[in-house]
């Protein structure tokens, strides 16, 4: 007899600091219970069969009420509660996450000729994001946002855009410049939610030697457990570069007001990020 259950958030995580508070049809509060480590919550106590109302709260979390009916066993089974973020924005557990090259992806898309699109990749590239919490995989603070962080570098000389000769180009003193500036990196300076799952990244680029502020629109797309007993968060985040803003003002005019390269960059990130301070040994 008694009430039990589970309070988990979107992607699975248990809540555990959840509180489950059960009253009846005249608001006298029945049970009052805490969850567990798993999420669970389980409370021995005797109800009388009838409707009662459960409410699930949770710090940084919006609030659930249900009826639950109680039956001549005496047991109310509300099974999983599923709590969202409030504000209805969503960020993975607090804590580090290594990113994962090898299943990640750095690409950018330049017009050509003013009719096509040019696309290019970086083949090396790294990164950590901090998500700030108060600590352990389900805590979350309404300002978590604030503590959190991405910090990546981008070795310049492993873009490849399918042709050699052009590759030789973009690393050239006309673009890249990859003797004098080896590497690409971001930091983020700020995070602003912009919807649900969505959020916009502040940081600063340094690219060709120049540093300017860059936004980027991020999305995070959840987590989930991997092949190797790990745990991964996947992101995607788009923006758009000026070649001009970044000392990159090479251009070849084929005909009157068409650029061989367009100036400006449409940048994709597809990111997969490994929870902890390290990736795990293949």
């Amino acid at each position: 007899m008694g009430l039990r259950g589970q309070v988990r958030t979107r992607d699975g995580w248990a809540v555990q600091h959840a509180v489950v508070t059960m009253t009846d049809m005249t608001g006298a509060q029945v049970v009052r219970a805490g969850a567990r480590e798993d999420g669970s919550v389980r409370a021995d106590v005797a109800l009388a069969p009838g409707p009662y109302t459960v409410v699930v709260t949770a710090v940084g979390y919006t609030p659930v009420a249900s009826t639950a009916l109680v039956t001549a066993s005496g047991r109310a089974e509300v099974g999983t509660v599923v709590l969202a973020r409030q504000g209805g924005v969503e960020l993975p557990p607090p804590g580090a996450w290594s990113i994962d090259p090898a299943h990640s992806s750095v690409s950018a898309v330049a017009q050509h000729l003013g009719i096509s699109s040019v696309h290019g990749r970086f083949k090396e590239f790294g990164g950590r994001i901090e998500i700030g919490g108060t600590g352990g995989p389900d805590s979350w603070e309404k300002n978590a946002h604030e503590r959190s962080r991405v910090d990546a570098v981008i070795a310049a000389a492993s873009i490849d855009t399918g042709n050699a000769l052009r590759d030789k180009h973009l690393k050239s003193p006309d673009f890249l410049d990859v003797e004098r500036f080896p590497e690409i990196t971001y930091g983020s300076t700020g995070l602003t939610p912009a919807g649900p799952d969505r959020w916009t990244v502040h940081g600063r680029l340094s690219l060709h030697g120049v540093v300017r502020e860059v936004d980027l629109d991020l999305s995070y797309l959840g987590t989930g457990p991997d092949p190797w007993g790990g745990v991964r968060a996947a992101f995607r985040a788009t923006t758009e570069l000026s070649r001009e803003d970044f000392a990159m003002n090479y251009n070849q005019v084929v005909q009157a007001g068409i650029s061989a390269i367009g100036t400006t960059l449409r940048v994709e990130l597809d990111i997969q990020a490994v929870q902890g301070e390290s990736l795990p040994v293949a």
